[in-house]
């Protein structure tokens, strides 16, 4: 117990000051950000039995939320949300974890591996400039113009850019002196609560100069004794239903790769293993949890998950303590917020924002390959220019289209010997002048993406007259379904009216299982079917090619291999 409390009481002394600037990020009154940073805490620990995970909310999750404020000019010019986007976060929250609990019930929780590495690279570089474009305005003491539109990165740059000559000397001196202190801690004091210690030290600053400074905005003071139960309209859902489950389901996936990536990570290092199930199930009622009290999207932290580890936390114990402690921040703080200068939280999440670009990753997944650069462009772009939530969409379609192009296309080539006696690529037009015997390797992927091509290409083979036997090595081919089966058959009808007799061989049980219950087994013979033998690899193309020269009795055939060649991308 007394690991679990030392350990709550440093992710707690972080939580706090994180969570205000969360909230900051979002366009959200703090106490948003402290109220989601307890009761996430408190739910992870009540319905997950891990320690390796700390929620609450994250940069990710929170730049998200301000974007989809932004994209429906709910954000004011001071950056912070309307009365609109107050109503529209419950339920948001509550549509996400909704989708989060389903995901676990169903356990289909590991379809987070479709989501790329590549795509997550550039969601997170796109969140990274909005976050530091949007605090910007707060470093230079700037109002931007109420007719500009904020909605992207690329509109808040130009609403920016149009006030520069209006910047304030005092706010950019506050966040240079935030900046220094912020680095100077960093490298000398790196295992102290950095931003806490901070925000504490600029905000005395800022009340002891403040006669010379001159006028400093600072963050508004709040009542903790009022209600902090959220308000529900009924009618925000119905206004804005399809933005709301857009939203919910980009932060569902984003909690997803966040949280269990986090926890898979910090659990590896441990030598133990986390139920990804079961933190699905947590991280949704965190949100929910999130949605009646006042709080906002919470996921797996990995600035708050990794201190929890290194502080020594031996349960998920430390979680519920963390929980209690931000609260009693949370009622304590609430009138001494307001000597906290606004540009010198901004400045603090700039560093934040900052800190979330990496560039060997962005290095490695835009030149790893073209498909790769092609996703992070898109991602990228799309986020820049849209919104957040349509970036991540985006970027998960488009991967997937590139792969499956990738596994759908293979190319045939047919080897033979020429008139040197040397083994070389043969040309479309070189003509057969002999019965011929041909193996052809069907290697990769036949899901009903590939049925085309695979029909296509051995076509191509039995179009010449002189083929009499083909045989079919499909040892290496997974994934057939009711797409690739039926152009099997069709095949089959294309060369019978050639002449040409088909031979299946190393046919493993469960491609003879598919071919058996799509009734492709009976109408062949028997006799042309050879099953794989694991004991014996080999065997079974020995029969088939014993079957062919039985086929082929009384002519002289020659014998060509087909291999298969993978366009790369």
């Amino acid at each position: 117990m007394q690991a679990d409390c030392k350990a709550a009481l440093n992710v707690a002394l972080l939580a706090i000051p994180q969570g205000m600037a969360y909230a900051l990020v979002s366009g959200l009154p703090i106490q948003y950000g402290l109220l989601g940073s307890a009761v996430a805490a408190v739910a992870g620990s009540l319905f997950s039995n891990s320690r390796f995970i700390t929620l609450g909310p994250t940069n990710a999750t929170s730049v998200l939320l301000f974007g989809v404020f932004a994209s429906l000019g709910l954000i004011n010019q001071d950056g912070m949300g309307s009365d609109g986007a107050i109503e529209l976060l419950p339920w948001i929250l509550f549509f996400s974890g909704a989708f989060l609990i389903i995901a676990s019930l169903l356990r289909i929780s590991f379809m987070i591996q479709f989501v790329s590495r590549t795509v997550i690279t550039a969601y997170v570089t796109a969140a990274a400039a909005l976050i530091i474009a949007n605090q910007a305005k707060h470093v230079l003491g700037l109002e931007l113009d109420a007719s500009d539109s904020i909605a992207t990165f690329w509109q808040i740059i130009y609403a920016t850019i149009r006030v520069l000559s209006e910047f304030s000397f005092s706010p950019l001196l506050i966040s240079v002196f935030t900046a220094i202190s912020y680095i100077f801690l960093q490298k000398k004091l790196k295992s102290l609560p950095n931003v806490a210690i901070t925000l504490i030290l600029v905000s005395v600053v800022n009340y002891l100069l403040k006669d010379y400074l001159g006028y400093i905005h600072t963050l508004a003071r709040f009542d903790s004794s009022l209600s902090i139960f959220s308000s529900i309209h009924f009618n925000t859902l119905e206004n804005f239903r399809g933005t709301i489950l857009s939203a919910s389901m980009a932060i569902a996936l984003l909690c997803l790769l966040e949280g269990l990536s986090i926890g898979k990570s910090l659990a590896a290092r441990a030598g133990e293993r986390i139920h990804t199930n079961q933190e699905t199930f947590s991280i949704g009622m965190g949100n929910i949890g999130c949605s009646v009290l006042s709080g906002m999207p919470a996921s797996g932290s990995l600035t708050r998950s990794s201190l929890n580890i290194q502080s020594g936390a031996k349960s998920s114990a430390s979680n519920l303590y963390a929980g209690i402690f931000i609260i009693i921040g949370y009622l304590s703080l609430g009138k001494l917020v307001q000597y906290i200068p606004v540009p010198a939280l901004a400045t603090l999440v700039i560093f934040i924002g900052a800190s979330l670009i990496k560039t060997r990753q962005i290095q490695a997944v835009s030149r790893a390959t073209r498909s790769d650069a092609v996703t992070f462009s898109v991602t990228l772009v799309v986020g820049l220019i849209f919104s957040l939530q349509m970036a991540i969409f985006a970027g998960v379609v488009t991967s997937i289209l590139l792969f499956l192009r990738k596994v759908a296309e293979p190319e045939m080539v047919e080897y033979g010997y020429n008139e040197d006696g040397e083994l070389a690529e043969l040309s479309a037009k070189t003509r057969r002048p002999e019965p011929e015997v041909s193996i052809v390797h069907v290697e990769g992927e036949l899901f009903f993406a590939a049925a085309d091509l695979f029909y296509e290409q051995i076509r191509r083979v039995g179009e010449d007259h002189n083929l009499r036997v083909l045989v079919l090595k499909l040892l290496n081919a997974h994934h057939l379904d009711a797409t690739s089966v039926m152009a099997l058959e069709e095949l089959l009808d294309y060369l019978k009216e050639k002449n040409c007799h088909v031979l299946l061989c190393e046919v493993r049980r469960d491609v003879l299982r598919i071919l058996k219950n799509a009734g492709v087994l009976s109408r062949m013979n028997r006799k042309n079917i050879f099953p794989h033998t694991t004991g014996n690899p080999t065997l079974s193309t020995a029969k088939a090619i014993k079957r062919a020269k039985h086929l082929t009795l009384g002519e002289k055939a020659k014998v060509t291999i087909y291999a298969e060649q993978i366009t790369k991308n």
